[in-house]
């Protein structure tokens, strides 16, 4: 029983730790848009956004029951082991796309990692597939486009309705929009995503007979759970906020309002309906239909395609971290040992590459050298064109303004000299 007892600590502790990659992995959801359209500044952004995901986390506890009850059985013989594999395969994911700048799913890193891990351990039988189907694949498949239409509608909307207004008065009156806005998809987000982390801990607690199948979390669990949630949102994941803010379209204050309260209003429903849907995939079709909904809006489809991809390779990336972390974490005391030194490791060495080319508050709006095509970031912000002749100054809210152009000049030739004087007779 003590053996049982440290296990279910090390699992808890494991989730806590998941939950924090969670808050800054996906702080990028609510504030993204804020921050690139300067609406606030990026770290009152950041504190605003975590105390509402605190509270968000008190709110509910479908989707906790979802995860606890839903996709897995707890009466199959899964054990505190399985999901501690699970859980560092969903951490790894979320720490290696983090490094990359890709808004992929926390969300389905979890259940890719929990569903390898069990596979590999306990076998199908203990993975209820309709459950699956229904509460998260069909979620993640339909939320981000019911979130891209509602956007690109309401975006279409808002220039509709402040036609003919002036442009200055009404970016002012959208930009507090867009705090109220992001403030709703905190809430939003805390009420699902702290919920998952809060299923994991419960699910511990009854496979280690702690709780009775079934029962809801208890107090201190979804405390704990809104707390490291709160703080990684607050840490603020950067890289993934410039993706989203910068990466995909140049976002106008209305945008980022359509954008948001669309993504909200999504993410509420399903909370209330216990999907454990993506909030990243929510924000990011939102984003993506912002872009599309204003005349002459563009989107980069070669981010959009790289987030894609990513959000494909989630699941099954994460569940063989998962399932090979069971695997050696089945082999008893010294496997547990080992799949929690590999995670330690891992978290260290990809810290360590992301210090070479670091992203924070300070630079969170600066173009990247990627930004403009043969450019570079000067000192002072400025993009320099190829061979000069373009350049780009970044404003101090993550604009980017084009430049006088640069013409660069031919070197003057050499004089020529003039024509010796005749010196034979003149006609």
């Amino acid at each position: 029983m003590e053996h049982i007892t440290l296990l279910i600590t090390i699992v808890i502790i494991t989730a806590l730790a998941f939950d924090f990659t969670n808050g800054f992995h996906d702080t990028a959801n609510a504030m993204a848009t804020t921050i690139s359209t300067g609406a606030m500044k990026p770290r009152a952004a950041v504190a605003m956004s975590a105390a509402l995901n605190l509270i968000g986390a008190f709110l509910s506890v479908e989707v906790a029951r979802t995860i606890s009850g839903g996709i897995i059985d707890e009466e199959a013989g899964v054990r505190p082991e399985v999901i501690f594999a699970g859980l560092v395969g969903a951490i790894v994911w979320n720490l290696l796309t983090w490094l990359a700048g890709l808004p992929s799913s926390s969300s389905h890193a979890l259940f890719g990692g929990l569903i390898g891990a069990t596979l590999a351990s306990v076998g199908s039988g203990a993975i209820n597939g309709d459950a699956v189907v229904t509460k998260v694949l069909i979620p993640a498949v339909a939320a981000p486009l019911v979130a891209g239409v509602a956007a690109m509608l309401a975006t279409r909307l808002t220039y509709r309705v402040t036609r003919g207004t002036d442009e200055r008065s009404a970016a002012r009156g959208y930009r507090t929009g867009q705090i109220a806005s992001a403030a709703l998809v905190s809430l939003a987000h805390g009420t699902n995503d702290a919920q998952k982390t809060m299923g994991v801990m419960t699910l511990a607690l009854i496979t280690g007979g702690s709780l009775a199948p079934g029962a809801d979390p208890p107090m201190w669990v979804i405390a704990s759970a809104g707390t490291a949630i709160a703080l990684g949102t607050y840490l603020g994941g950067w890289r993934i906020i410039r993706t989203m803010g910068r990466g995909l379209t140049d976002i106008q204050p209305p945008q980022g309002f359509a954008a948001q309260t669309g993504a909200a209003t999504t993410i509420l429903a399903s909370s209330h309906m216990g999907f454990a849907l993506s909030t990243t995939q929510v924000c990011s079709g939102a984003v993506m239909g912002c872009g599309l909904g204003r005349k002459g809006g563009v989107v980069r489809w070669s981010t959009a395609a790289r987030m894609v991809v990513a959000w494909g390779l989630t699941l099954p990336a994460a569940g063989l971290i998962g399932a090979g972390g069971a695997l050696l974490a089945d082999q008893g005391d010294w496997g547990v040992a080992a799949v929690a030194v590999l995670l330690v490791a891992a978290s260290g060495l990809i810290w360590s590459l992301s210090r070479r080319r670091p992203v924070d508050a300070a630079n969170v709006n600066e173009l990247d050298d990627t930004a403009v095509p043969g450019a570079a970031v000067q000192a002072d912000g400025t993009a320099a064109g190829v061979n000069g002749s373009v350049a780009a100054k970044v404003n101090g809210d993550g604009t980017a303004v084009a430049a006088a152009p640069q013409v660069v000049l031919p070197a003057p030739a050499a004089p020529v000299s003039a024509p010796a004087p005749a010196t034979g007779p003149v006609p």
